[in-house]
């Protein structure tokens, strides 16, 4: 303002109100509580990362045990096998668990998708 000394009457100047920090909550303004439909969409989006981050952990395992079966000698063929079942079973499990995040049924042709690691361990294998 002209005519007059800086720092006089602005925020955070020596007679002015204090400067209040642009991060700090405004307890003269405080948030919108959050609606049914943002609480909604935030469980939504939780749910998607963690059935993904699960399944793909589990899908990793299932992986490195058909990768194994694969590197093994062939004198350990039982075990070859083995290993690529189990790889099989634990590609199920990653697929019920994503399935059982989304509260949807188990019993669903999406099952399927976890046998393609035993599939592809045995036909490496044999």
């Amino acid at each position: 303002m002209p005519g007059r000394p800086a720092g006089l009457g602005v925020p955070g100047g020596p007679d002015g109100p204090p400067r209040r920090a642009k991060h700090l909550m405004d307890p003269d303004a405080p948030r919108e509580r959050p609606t049914a439909a943002d609480v909604a969409r935030l469980e939504r989006v939780q749910r998607w990362v963690l059935s993904v981050l699960v399944a793909t952990t589990i899908l990793h395992l299932s992986a490195g045990l058909v990768i194994i079966a694969v590197t093994l000698d062939q004198d350990e063929q039982i075990a070859r096998i083995g290993l690529s079942l189990l790889g099989g079973a634990f590609g199920v499990c990653a697929v019920a668990s994503a399935l059982a995040f989304h509260r949807r049924s188990l019993a669903s042709p999406w099952m399927a998708l976890g046998l393609v690691p035993a599939v592809v361990g045995l036909v490496l294998v044999l």
